[in-house]
């Protein structure tokens, strides 16, 4: 079914986009070369795909090159969409002569703009894919019996480790991990989905264990841990990072980490379950990978809830959809009790491109008050 929604949301509108670049800006002598340069382009990702599985040499190639053809691809579209209503709105307005929009000027100059804008977007979009941020928060929590007062948490989701990741990015994390100084680090799933066996994912296990938090490193899996089969690998406990499955940890007798299995687990729990086994004494920090759960906390909820698993919807305007699907699907929202945060990604899956949104690296500064 994923897959079928997938082809179709690529083939239909390259139909519309084909035929009205056609229309609109081709001439006659021109067309067999608009033909060829259009469907290898067009080719270029499903041949990728259906060779996949050699995954080396050209095809190699022509994967990466996909990653950026498909959002070139939709925003060209987006650009030819914007044209046409605009067209439809001067054939009542007239504000431009239709001699003007037939001339040769207009089919050169109209198809060189969207191609630049269009080219323009996904670059800028690679470079805010590229440069990670920081996004702040402050917030008060109630102490209750614990003995500190202050606690500043990293949180990261989504990083996607394959071989594909640059391992600068990766160096250029840890080097700002470390400069935050958190007292607890946190990865909200969707780690890692590369091979274990390569040398590539051997320097993210190093680069990664490296990272050092006062209370510790901990980490929830995602869906992708479940697709590529990293739910049992080694690959965590080599980065230091201490997986929590429907469990808790209570770290230095001052607050609760509990992290929530992916619904790829049948068996989850829920969360009114798991903070069942937490005492009530303590704040409570519960990771779990989707945005599902704001409005199913019970009355026994935890203090802050992270996650994150939409990307901010990546790439303009998919964000509009997951804005419909969760109630948060990106930021910061406090529902009775409950500080929800949801992280747009430190990486992506897919095109290495990002024009919602930003790679980043939440970090919330926790003030915890005397209280009940």
């Amino acid at each position: 079914m994923f897959h079928t929604i997938l082809t179709l949301s690529y083939l239909i509108p390259n139909i519309y986009l084909f035929t009205r670049i056609w229309q609109l800006f081709i001439r006659k002598d021109q067309r067999i070369y608009y033909v060829l340069i259009y469907l290898t382009l067009f080719l270029v990702y499903p041949v990728s795909n259906i060779l996949n599985e050699e995954g080396k040499g050209l095809v190699k190639v022509m994967s990466a090159t996909a990653d950026y053809l498909l959002p070139f691809f939709l925003y060209l579209f987006l650009f030819v969409l914007l044209l046409d209503l605009l067209l439809l709105i001067n054939l009542f307005a007239r504000i431009v002569p239709r001699e003007r929009i037939k001339s040769r000027s207009f089919r050169n100059g109209g198809l060189l703009i969207i191609v630049c804008f269009s080219l323009a977007v996904v670059i800028a979009g690679i470079v805010n894919f590229n440069t990670i941020r920081t996004t702040e928060y402050r917030i008060i929590i109630p102490a209750r019996s614990s003995g500190i007062s202050h606690l500043t948490i990293a949180f990261v989701s989504d990083y996607h480790l394959q071989e594909s990741t640059s391992i600068r990015f990766v160096e250029n994390f840890a080097s700002k991990i470390a400069a935050i100084r958190p007292d607890l680090m946190l990865f909200g799933g969707d780690i890692v989905e590369g091979d274990r066996r390569s040398e590539k994912m051997a320097s993210f296990e190093r680069i990664l264990s490296s990272i050092k938090a006062r209370y510790g490193v901990y980490g929830v899996l995602g869906n992708h841990e479940h697709y590529a089969g990293h739910d049992e690998g080694s690959f965590f406990s080599n980065s230091g990072i201490v997986i929590l499955r429907d469990s808790i940890v209570v770290a230095g007798n001052s607050f609760v980490v509990a992290g929530r299995n992916d619904s790829h687990t049948r068996t989850r729990k829920s969360v009114e379950e798991i903070m069942g086994t937490i005492p009530d004494s303590l704040p409570v920090i519960l990771m779990d990978h989707r945005p599902t759960v704001i409005g199913q906390i019970g009355s026994h909820s935890p203090d802050v809830v992270l996650s994150g698993h939409t990307h901010n919807g990546q790439l303009f305007p998919i964000n509009l959809i997951t804005r419909r699907v969760y109630e948060l699907s990106y930021g910061y929202k406090k529902e009775g009790e409950t500080h929800f945060f949801v992280s747009s990604g430190i990486r992506l899956w897919g095109p290495p491109v990002r024009t919602t949104g930003k790679s980043e690296i939440l970090v919330i500064d926790i003030t915890l008050t005397p209280g009940p």
